[in-house]
């Protein structure tokens, strides 16, 4: 089961009509459509970065952020 972590997240006006557009045309909700975009932006970065070692993934502290 996966564990849902809680994010608060600022946005332009601008920013969010663009995500709601968006997340509407691709039939998702803001959350799913912020969440896709999301591990997009992460592959690209590992595809040309280098993959992001997992023992400094694990080294992040999440407490806060966990429901």
């Amino acid at each position: 089961m996966k564990n849902n972590c809680h994010l608060e997240l600022k946005l332009s006006e601008d920013l969010l009509r663009k995500l709601l557009y968006i997340s509407a045309a691709e039939n998702r909700t803001p959350s799913a459509q912020f969440a896709f975009m999301l591990r997009n932006n992460i592959s690209y970065f590992e595809k040309t970065k280098g993959r992001i070692p997992e023992s400094e993934l694990r080294a992040l502290d999440i407490s806060d952020y966990q429901e």
